[in-house]
């Protein structure tokens, strides 16, 4: 899949109005996933994804060390971080989330909800994995 691909199903799944509505949804959901999962793991999952994609799982990696533990958050807080970055509430910024999963599981054929699944909560895991059918909230 490919960055512009991958941007149109963030923006039609989420039922966004704009390209540039659905960027934003990737970029706060992807540099809130790459500080929260440990460095190798970010690096590993955005060789996977389109080079600009899988550039902002990078971007929050201190200074390109690969071996940082990710930091220790919950799901309420992972969301929260989406809404500030995305300029959204949290309820559409948890959907946003969702469907920028969806999308990057469908892009990787399974591998970032397996991966992300392995080493995070239940709490967040369940927000990787739930997929955008259920709708805003």
């Amino acid at each position: 899949m490919q960055h512009d691909e991958f941007i149109g199903q963030v923006q039609h799944r989420a039922k966004l109005s704009s390209r540039g509505d659905a960027e934003r949804a990737t970029r706060a959901t992807l540099e809130t996933l790459g500080e929260r999962v440990p460095g190798g793991l970010a690096t590993n999952l955005a060789a996977q994804l389109p080079p600009e994609i899988g550039e902002h799982l990078r971007r929050t990696l201190d200074f390109g060390i690969e071996d940082t533990p990710g930091e220790r958050f919950d799901a309420t807080e992972f969301v929260a971080r989406v809404a500030e970055r995305s300029a959204t509430d949290e309820p559409i910024a948890a959907y946003l989330a969702r469907v920028v999963f969806e999308v990057a599981n469908d892009a990787t054929e399974g591998a970032v909800a397996q991966k992300v699944a392995d080493t995070l909560p239940d709490d967040i895991r369940r927000l990787v994995t739930a997929g955008s059918s259920g709708g805003v909230g």
